[in-house]
């Protein structure tokens, strides 16, 4: 079991070098809130290219990988949410796996303690952001040869230790960031889905921020520049140019290149800069300096640009509001209007799966929707309605203040 973060890259690295098991310093009994094995038998819909044989995980293709990813294989396990007897604000993984020359396996762990504010993916080890009563694991194998790595057991450990509060904005982050536009219709996403024509989503370079299939646990808000269109869409894959570069989060938190500026991504300073020689985490020559890579649909329908460029990015799960509600609809993005009204203009659009923060709502139109028919109409940015029938908040009433 592992018991901080030191450890946990010793075990890391013990895997990435090949070795049979990986085993590191058990917490102390005082500390242990509860320890359950990550059931790696079954493998459902919401899991990536990995398969399960006589309880041990492996990566079903050596040679699929993500969408946005150049080169390498990659899958996970995500494991079913877990309650655990008493909060916690650290899990520790002990591993036993093999691993080959080339290969490698993470343990990932976030949590929440509401509805749906999960924190961020951490690694095992880590301390989460706060105390949390729910977990969830991730189990990933990745390759760059044709081996395979082979996971036999994951014994994960809750804990409640002393930790410095960290001062929490109470707005989400906002940064403006070069923006590519990701195509790929027919491939897959680092989340399992199969992007379409005129898709609606985004790729951040971090597995920080992922959300598993069919979820909008971590959603933006992009913008142009001037504000005059926006989207709000779920991450679903993880790239451009790098997979561990969590810009957004201040240099005490981020996994890689902390001496680069809080909102700047590793792209930029490389591209412009000739930062670590020019090249991203996995040793590519970055070509330009995006920081989020846009669907199709994201890109073009909805914030309406006409080439790559700068786009304003919130990041929604930031922040100490939590997201109260997740868009839904029959598939297709929903208006996002600048009043409580089906004449008022449109200033972008919010796609399926959504995750938005609801500022406060108004009375407007009926509209009948996904969940029924209501007058009432949620703000969920500045100046950006979106009624409420498209919007599951588990209440047919208001469940935000009156605008």
């Amino acid at each position: 079991m592992v018991g901080n973060l030191t450890v946990r890259r010793t075990v890391a690295a013990l895997l990435a070098a090949g070795a049979v098991t990986a085993v590191a310093t058990p917490v102390s009994a005082a500390e242990a809130s509860g320890a359950w094995r990550a059931d790696l038998s079954s493998v459902d819909s919401d899991d990536v290219n990995v398969t399960a044989s006589s309880g041990t995980l492996t990566l079903r293709d050596s040679t699929w990988r993500p969408a946005d990813q150049a080169a390498g294989s990659e899958g996970y396990l995500l494991s079913a949410e877990r309650r655990l007897p008493a909060p916690v604000n650290r899990v520790a993984a002990e591993i036993s796996a093999d691993a080959p020359q080339g290969t490698s396996v993470d343990v990932d762990v976030r949590g929440r303690s509401g509805a749906d504010d999960w924190t961020e993916w951490v690694p095992a080890g880590t301390a989460l952001p706060r105390a949390v009563s729910v977990v969830q694991t991730r189990i990933t194998l990745s390759s760059t040869t044709a081996a395979r790595p082979t996971v036999r057991d994951v014994e994960l450990t809750g804990s409640l230790t002393p930790q410095a509060n960290a001062l929490v904005a109470a707005t989400p982050l906002t940064y403006t960031v070069y923006a590519t536009r990701e195509g790929l219709a027919g491939h897959t996403t680092a989340n399992g889905h199969t992007i379409a024509s005129n898709d609606h989503f985004v790729a951040l370079p971090s597995g920080k921020a992922l959300s598993p299939k069919g979820t909008g646990n971590y959603s933006v808000r992009v913008c142009k520049t001037d504000n005059s269109r926006c989207e709000y869409a779920p991450v679903w894959d993880v790239g451009p140019w790098n997979t561990k570069n969590d810009y957004w989060n201040p240099s005490s938190v981020r996994a890689e290149y902390k001496d680069l500026p809080q909102g700047q991504p590793e792209a930029y300073a490389a591209y412009h800069n000739g930062y670590n020689g020019g090249r991203d985490d996995l040793g590519y020559k970055v070509g330009n300096p995006a920081g989020i890579d846009l669907a199709d649909g994201t890109f073009s329908s909805g914030v309406g640009l006409g080439d790559n460029g700068n786009v304003k990015v919130t990041y929604l799960w930031t922040g100490s509001a939590a997201a109260t509600g997740l868009v839904q609809t029959a598939g297709d993005p929903v208006n996002v209007r600048s009043g409580a009204h089906t004449s008022s203009s449109v200033k972008g659009l919010a796609a399926n799966y959504a995750r938005v923060n609801i500022e406060c709502y108004v009375n407007g139109d009926s509209v009948t929707g996904k969940f029924g028919t209501s007058k009432i109409w949620d703000r969920i940015g500045p100046g950006h309605y979106i009624s409420d029938t498209y919007v599951k908040t588990g209440s047919d009433q208001p469940v935000a203040p009156l605008c």
